[in-house]
């Protein structure tokens, strides 16, 4: 099978519509078509006219990007002179036989005293498959050019070492939300990352003669159209995000007034201050790092409208989405004016969601010992797929390799509170050992592979002693 999920959407990633995602047995083999899903219809470079915001009569920011987007060093289909190379490559790297066993099998898969239930849903999605495409084909393309990336390309560790050993040069911070962008010179290449990068970002390198290469996901450009509507109805947009995590950057760097709440927590806070105000300095003193410049909640919250990280935990967007949409009612009537919400759920994260929930479920007939989930610490995605068994009560970790599965039977793992803990993990070698695992949208089969190889092994030397 080859790895060649690229050759015909990157066509289509011209006009930025969206098919429907491959099913994830069709992994490694996704094919995308020109077709808009009816759920997602962009119109990035499709968009001819400029938009202006009525109340400034300034071109928005979303059609300045839309103009970057038409120059001649801007890249987002590809190359396809290199791809079929890449395609290789990629096969080479993150394809995995025991993961293709575990598909072929209804799932399941049992070797050496180990019984193995893996997620319907797991693993790359479709744009993580673009974006890392969309990279290794610009190192092909431009071989005697110094190509930089703004950021990591994914939250994958595998992923990252891979650029770093094709010689990209990961720009460095400098600071909160600053980047050494001055080891950038002339001619040279610039990736943006599967997150996207900061309008000023684009801005910037749009004024300087470099290449750029464009590997952002649409659905993260889904949400900037998003918030550049609110923007144009003159609402206060409400990210469902972590104000500091590299796609909430980028995406409020197209509003003009917003403000971040990371879980229903802070967005309680938020709606409680609609309703009845209150200590303005301790509110604005909790959120300080979270709101735009010159944020007033006395004056901002009047009309607000609700959009996402995409890769939040879709139950709890969809909570707070209801619960904004009752207090404004309840604040300002039912008039409709007041509130605006869009879908901006990501497909890939809610079906990898649901079928971690189908695991949990079956938790207790399936006699599940644990769910391991595997992907990158820094992962959004995978963190909240932590979260379903966590807070199920089943014995769960996240991993971001297989190193931290230790001969010694120890396991190092991400907590929900983000803390890296290490701990004893196979609690009774002398019984077979029933499990669930999944894996985050940026995180490749092989990583599945290798980890559970590590169990194997485990079980296999416990047996002989």
């Amino acid at each position: 099978m080859k790895f060649t999920s690229t050759a015909l959407f990157l066509a289509a990633a011209a006009a930025s519509s969206v098919s429907a995602f491959a099913p994830n047995n069709a992994k490694f083999n996704t094919r995308y078509t020109s077709s808009p899903s009816s759920s997602l219809q962009m119109a990035d470079a499709t968009a001819e006219t400029a938009e202006t915001n009525e109340e400034s009569n300034k071109v928005s920011k979303k059609v300045k990007r839309l103009q970057m987007m038409k120059s001649d060093q801007f890249y987002r289909n590809g190359f396809k002179a290199v791809r079929p190379e890449v395609e290789d490559v990629m096969e080479s790297q993150f394809k995995s036989t025991v993961v293709d066993d575990l598909k072929a099998n209804e799932f399941v898969l049992e070797r050496d005293g180990v019984k193995v239930h893996l997620a319907s849903d797991f693993g790359f999605c479709w744009g993580v498959e673009r974006s890392i495409a969309l990279a290794y084909e610009a190192v092909k393309h431009f071989p005697d050019r110094k190509v930089h990336i703004t950021n990591e390309l994914i939250h994958n560790p595998e992923v990252n070492d891979n650029l770093e050993a094709m010689n990209v040069n990961f720009i460095e911070k400098i600071g909160e939300n600053k980047k050494d962008f001055s080891v950038v010179g002339e001619k040279d290449v610039v990736i943006l990352p599967a997150f996207g990068a900061s309008f000023e970002e684009m801005e910037l390198f749009n004024e300087q003669d470099v290449e750029i290469v464009d590997t952002t996901c649409p659905w993260v450009s889904k949400v900037w159209n998003t918030v550049d509507k609110h923007q144009n109805n003159g609402l206060t947009s409400i990210i469902h995000g972590k104000y500091a995590h590299e796609e909430t950057v980028a995406t409020v760097s197209f509003c003009e007034d917003f403000i971040c709440v990371k879980d229903m927590k802070e967005a309680e806070m938020v709606a409680d201050y609609i309703t009845n105000g209150g200590d303005k300095e301790a509110f604005m003193k909790y959120f300080e790092k979270a709101v735009s410049d010159g944020f007033d909640p006395d004056t901002m919250l009047k009309k607000v409208g609700l959009a996402n990280q995409t890769t939040m935990y879709k139950k709890e967007t969809r909570a707070i989405g209801r619960m904004f949409e009752k207090t404004m009612i309840e604040k300002f009537g039912p008039t409709g004016t007041h509130y605006m919400e869009f879908d901006t759920i990501c497909d890939a994260t809610q079906e990898r969601q649901d079928a971690v929930e189908d695991l949990v479920v079956d938790a207790d007939k399936l006699g599940l010992d644990f769910i391991l989930v595997v992907g990158g610490w820094d992962s959004s995605n995978t963190a909240h797929l932590l979260e379903i068994p966590q807070k199920a009560g089943i014995r769960s970790f996240h991993i971001n390799r297989a190193d931290c599965i230790s001969a010694e039977n120890t396991i190092s793992h991400r907590k929900m509170s983000g803390e890296i803990v290490t701990e004893p993990f196979i609690l009774d070698m002398a019984k077979d050992i029933v499990m669930g695992i999944t894996s985050g949208a940026s995180t490749p089969d092989a990583a599945v592979q290798d980890s559970l190889s590590s169990i194997f092994m485990l079980k296999k030397v416990s047996s002989k002693e």
